[in-house]
Formats: C-alpha cells, structure tokens, sequence
C-alpha cells in the first residue's frame, strides 16, 4: 500500500511539472527563472523572457521525467530504473547552466549593437 500512495504523489508531482512545462514552452502564466525573479521590476518589463520561458520549459520536462522514472522504479522496485535519473538530473542541470550563459552571452551582444547604433545616430 505505501508502495501505491508513494507511485501516485510522484506521479502527481510528474504531472504539474509537465503542464508547467507545457504552460512555459507556450509562453503562458508566471515564469519561474531566477533571472526573472531577481530582476528590478523595470528590467523585468522590458526584458525578452522568450529565451527564459524556453529555458524554465525543457528543465521541468526533465524533471518532469526523472518524477515519471523514479515513480516507475518504485512501482516495479527496480534499482535499475533509478539509474536512469542521474543522467536526466545531469542533463537538466548542464542544459540549465549552458542555456544560462547563452542566454546571458546573446543579451550582451544585443545590448552592444544597441549602444553603437545609439551613439551612431547622437553623432550624426
């Protein structure tokens, strides 16, 4: 019995973090990114949060993932089923911190071009 009731809460955990997944690939509801979240309210309302909704998106679906898996492991109590884990957790863990620094790299370039094409247009 405790096996079931502990299958169904990752299972149930498995599916919020999929529609909040789902909601965030369709750009939809609060974006939950600590890029966003420590932002200065200006910044936030003029920051292009497609790249962090994208960002927050693909980490919930792995983790998403990892709830199904470690649900799947308990049913069946497999041990082999939680070594699947470690490389879903890694990966959400390596796609966040290189997709952050894209992130980070792109918005640096941009905000470059901008300066120039500002100072262009002050000179003439």
């Amino acid at each position: 019995m405790p096996t079931i009731i502990t299958s169904i809460i990752l299972f149930v955990i498995s599916a919020l973090l999929a529609e909040c997944s789902i909601r965030h690939f369709l750009e939809r509801g609060y974006l939950f990114n600590n890029a966003y979240i420590y932002a200065p309210k200006t910044e936030r309302e003029s920051m292009d949060k497609k790249p962090y909704y994208r960002q927050s998106a693909v980490v919930f679906l792995l983790m998403s993932a990892v709830f199904i898996v470690l649900g799947l492991a308990v049913i069946f109590e497999s041990t082999k089923l939680e070594l699947i884990e470690i490389p879903l957790i890694a990966g959400a863990v390596i796609y966040a911190v290189i997709s952050a620094v894209k992130i980070e790299k792109c918005q640096n370039d941009t905000g470059n071009k901008e300066k120039t094409i500002r100072q262009k247009k002050r000179q003439q």
